[in-house]
């Protein structure tokens, strides 16, 4: 997640640059051929390309707009999960051995808590288990994810092993979907202690509601992850946004090729201002359909991804300060102006 009210001007540059010059360069290409190699059928009139560029615009905003929603969904759902697990540690820590101090309910309490601990990691990991980046990710994609390979935390073991039992932590390691394990495992030591009279009832009921919720969230999670953006939106949007920009300079021609001498370089002269336009075009148009690409996939590694690092490095600071531990870790700090 980018934590800049503003973005980075090289940033802006080094993409936009790139953009405007393939606008420019294909402009310049159209208008050589206009006006030096005499295919005067390449001027069209503007108005039915302005057009259809104007359906296009409709088209990326409900593109970006959906894409939008499946982001800010996936940060509501992880809201809801650091609300959940501050929950499940309040419930811990008041009806487990309530008024007691001795060892083993502190022993008790930490197994349940650092479980949820380890359950909110597990599902971290399991979201960016796959990534459409593992496929063929942008130069500037895979450079950014190796200088921060160090800081994504994607090891197993360092993650999750802390948190369990070594026998508990083999058995949920050899699991297809350790989260749900691990959810499942929460209930049955609740149940536990209600079989032999360390837990009430309705104390009980009360923390298996937390774990639904907890098994809720999870599965909003997977539903996200598992249902990619309709290709259908994805890839005709790109589609119908590179058939304008292809079009853009022959309804230019329109409006800057009636300037046009036909005699010698000043003949070119007209070509700057519509090479400039549709540089300016091609940057905004892509642009505009690059941010609702970039937003679409909540769980990957991308610059605009729900920082779950950071989240549930949260939730560990809140849950172990509540078990009395002083010994925490430091907050999740950014990494060059991005949080994951």
């Amino acid at each position: 997640m980018i934590l800049n009210r503003r973005l980075p001007l090289r940033a802006v540059l080094m993409f936009g640059l790139y953009l405007a010059s393939l606008g420019a360069v294909w402009a310049a290409v159209v208008y050589v051929l206009y006006e030096y190699a005499g295919l005067h059928f390449l001027r069209v009139p503007f108005l039915p390309i302005a057009t259809i560029g104007t359906a296009v615009a409709f088209y990326i905003g409900f593109k970006n707009n959906a894409a939008y929603e499946r982001f800010w969904e996936g940060r509501k759902i992880w809201g809801g999960i650091v609300n959940s697990s501050r929950t499940w540690a309040t419930f811990v820590m008041s009806y487990i051995g309530p008024g007691s101090d001795d060892e083993e309910t502190y022993e008790t309490r930490k197994v349940l808590i650092y479980r949820q601990l380890a359950w909110i990691n597990a599902l971290r990991l399991q979201l960016r288990k796959t990534s459409r980046f593992f496929d063929k990710p942008a130069r500037a994609t895979k450079r950014r994810l190796e200088n921060h390979a160090e800081h994504m935390r994607n090891d197993w073991d360092k993650e999750i092993a802390p948190f369990l039992e070594e026998e508990e932590f083999k058995t949920v390691s050899g699991m297809t979907n350790p989260a749900t394990h691990l959810l499942t495992q929460q209930g049955s030591h609740l149940a536990e202690r209600v079989k032999a009279n360390k837990l009430d009832l309705f104390h009980q009921i009360a923390m298996m509601e937390v774990v639904e919720e907890l098994y809720t969230l999870q599965g909003k999670c997977e539903r996200i992850k598992n249902t990619p953006f309709p290709r259908q939106y994805a890839e005709y949007s790109r589609l119908f946004t590179r058939v304008f920009i292809f079009l853009v300079p022959f309804g230019l021609l329109d409006v800057f090729g009636k300037a046009a001498t036909h005699s010698g370089l000043a003949s070119f002269l007209p070509a700057i201002p519509m090479i400039i336009a549709a540089a300016l075009v091609t940057w905004v148009f892509v642009t505009m359909e690059s941010i609702g690409d970039s937003s679409e996939d909540p769980f990957e590694r991308s610059m605009n991804d729900v920082p779950m690092n950071a989240l549930c490095r949260t939730i560990e600071i809140d849950l172990r300060q509540m078990l009395g531990e002083t010994d925490l870790p430091e907050k999740e700090k950014p990494i060059d102006r991005l949080l994951y």
